[in-house]
């Protein structure tokens, strides 16, 4: 069983930077992690993931804006968003699925695990 708690959310003003953290009880490493995020009024999406293996993937519109890494001795997975936008404005979620390969799905049913989110608010 695996538990996730997301921190790190906030308001900001539109150009600057959050940094979101993933923090799992249970054994972590061989999970891959992803962040999903839902803004008012629309459905759930995925912007980026991150193996067991360590490879990363990103959706386009956060593409060289967003980071994400992991550090298992803390079982933490982190999201540093940068140059924030107004439409980054949404609840952000982590999710894990056990996975021993580089794949991390997109499609949020694969997940086992989800966190509570957290809101992360850009202002223009």
């Amino acid at each position: 069983q695996v538990h996730l708690v997301e921190s790190g959310g906030g308001l900001v003003q539109s150009g600057g930077s959050l940094r979101l953290s993933c923090a799992a009880s249970g054994f972590y490493s061989s999970y891959a992690v992803a962040w999903f995020r839902q803004a008012p009024g629309k459905e759930r999406e995925f912007v980026v993931g991150i193996s067991g293996t360590g490879s990363t993937y990103y959706t386009d519109s956060v593409k060289g804006r967003f980071t994400i890494s992991r550090d298992n001795s803390k079982n933490t997975v982190y999201m540093q968003m940068s140059s924030l936008k107004p439409e980054d404005t949404a609840d952000y979620y982590c999710a894990a699925a056990f996975s021993s390969s580089e794949y991390v799905a997109e499609f949020g049913g694969e997940y086992d695990y989800w966190g509570q989110g957290t809101q992360v608010t850009v202002s223009s």
